[in-house]
């Protein structure tokens, strides 16, 4: 990590540390009670927290940098963006995961507009929750939803190969 972005570290942490103690000595019940409200909400994300580390952490021991570039990197061109995208869409997985989930894999050696396509699919195309979608959109408008979020993704990636490549 560069210097600037310790630094901007510590600076959080210590504007969360003031802000946390000015709520505490303006109201010392509700502040316990958002602690708790906080601690409760960590117990119930950390299951699925350490499942993905878990997923991670083995994917990164089975694959090889040199893998993850052959199926990622920014030399696998559309195959490797199409099969991004495609992972993306049917994998079920909160944004404070995946993000750092992109980083991994870029320091892995993923392109950038193969990640892009892989957040973006992530975010916004749902396979596995179609049948609860359907129930409440109906199919004809949840297919074009997830068609149009697949195809803008891919435009995202292009988008981010520019900007960044």
């Amino acid at each position: 990590m560069t210097e600037e972005r310790v630094l901007f570290t510590y600076i959080l942490y210590a504007l969360a540390i003031v802000g946390l103690a000015v709520s505490f000595f303006k109201d010392r019940k509700k502040t316990k009670a958002a602690l708790m409200k906080a601690w409760k909400a960590f117990e119930n994300i950390l299951p699925q927290l350490l499942t993905v580390f878990l997923i991670l952490a083995f994917a990164l021991a089975i694959f090889k940098p040199e893998t993850i570039q052959t199926l990622l990197g920014s030399e696998s061109g559309v195959l490797g963006i199409l099969g991004a995208a495609l992972i993306g869409s049917v994998t079920l997985m909160p944004g404070f995961v995946a993000f750092p989930l992109a980083a991994a894999l870029l320091k892995s050696g993923a392109g950038y507009m193969q990640l892009a396509a892989f957040v973006s699919t992530l975010m916004m195309v749902g396979i596995i929750t179609i049948p609860v979608e359907k129930k409440t959109f109906g199919m004809k408008a949840t297919i074009a939803r997830n068609a149009s979020a697949f195809v803008f993704s891919l435009v995202v990636a292009v988008v981010m190969g520019v900007a960044l490549g």
